[in-house]
């Protein structure tokens, strides 16, 4: 990549080409801008946010960018090969392993270092955007995919503690909701205890980027944009807290049906060394389509991100140049909403 040439900070050798339009597509863009933005923190020797398991107790902390990728952001031995398979995960499951965001790979070798999940999101989101900006919060929007990663990823961290923490329970149809709601609470508790059984050897696992506006405008804060990262320990704690262990509940919620896919995943795996993903997603609907996992609002990530760099991010719009280079910001293709068309046209309705 050319000095003058569309590109973004740190992303030197990728499967991406920032020199043609293509790569600038939302869905691209959605995940490269966040490498890019790691790399940039690194440059400026700053750690990102961690969201993790420490001392068995879910705790923000801070983790170095090389301890993400897994190897130094400056090396010229770094690969960014996104929407590719993390090809160590592909010995728990049966069938094609899926791809994920971005695997950080070593160029000379091909070695997968570190295979991560990515969600760019905006802050405060609907339901935190009137209230200050401590309270702000970003909606998480999780697909089927992580949950198969998140798996695999607590399997190598957990290791011979997995059957220990996996209490079985004797479910004859697990497609069948009036079965399974009974031991609910079995299930939840045992994604709990793997999120603490996970601490000594948990992993960073999926990069939520925020970018800050004020209030509900499309003007960006002064401070807008910083890091979250989740260990695998750190999401499987999130998802089994925001599950409903409810057995008298009347249905299963998308969280709910989250907990009980990770631990079917996971149990599959001690039973028979491998666990058919696909079998297990379509298979335990629960009448509930399978296009995401589940999706949380701001109201509820505020209480597992709230940090002093949730309500003031690191780093400034001033910066963004710095990351976004040669032009780049020219390849955009944003999307047309009528609604902020409207939003944003105060004139539209003055007399």
């Amino acid at each position: 990549m050319s000095k003058d040439s569309p590109g973004l900070f740190g992303l030197k050798k990728t499967n991406r080409d920032f020199s043609k339009k293509k790569a600038w597509g939302k869905n691209q863009f959605n995940s490269s801008f966040p490498a890019s933005l790691c790399c940039y923190l690194a440059s400026k020797n700053i750690d990102a946010n961690y969201l993790a398991i420490q001392e068995g107790k879910y705790t923000p902390a801070t983790v170095k960018i090389k301890d993400v990728f897994g190897i130094s952001p400056k090396s010229d031995d770094l690969y960014f090969a996104f929407e590719a398979q993390h090809t160590p995960f592909q010995k728990f499951v049966k069938g094609t392993l899926p791809r994920t965001d971005v695997v950080i790979q070593k160029e000379s070798t091909g070695e997968c270092l570190s295979g991560l999940e990515v969600k760019l999101t905006a802050l405060p989101d609907n339901t935190t955007c009137d209230l200050n900006d401590r309270a702000y919060g970003s909606e998480i929007v999780v697909r089927p995919d992580t949950i198969v990663y998140l798996a695999c990823s607590l399997i190598l961290s957990v290791g011979e503690k997995l059957s220990e923490c996996l209490k079985k329970v004797k479910i004859t149809d697990w497609s069948n909701a009036k079965e399974v709601l009974p031991r609910i609470k079995e299930i939840v508790s045992s994604i709990q205890q793997i999120s603490i059984a996970a601490e000594k050897n948990q992993t960073p696992f999926l990069l939520q980027p925020v970018w800050k506006t004020i209030g509900k405008s499309p003007v960006l804060a002064d401070q807008c944009l910083d890091i979250f990262v989740w260990s695998d320990a750190g999401f499987a704690h999130f998802i089994s807290r925001i599950s409903n262990n409810n057995p008298d509940a009347n249905n299963i919620t998308r969280q709910t049906r989250t907990s009980i896919w990770l631990y079917k995943m996971l149990i599959d795996y001690l039973d028979k060394g491998s666990f058919n993903h696909e079998d297990i997603i379509d298979g335990l609907s629960y009448n509930t389509k399978n296009d995401k996992a589940f999706a949380s609002a701001g109201n509820v990530t505020n209480n597992y991100m709230s940090t002093e760099r949730l309500e003031k991010p690191v780093i400034s719009k001033a910066e963004i140049k710095n990351i976004i280079l040669g032009g780049g910001q020219n390849l955009l293709s944003p999307e047309r909403r009528f609604d902020a068309i409207i939003f944003n046209s105060p004139e539209l309705f003055q007399e």
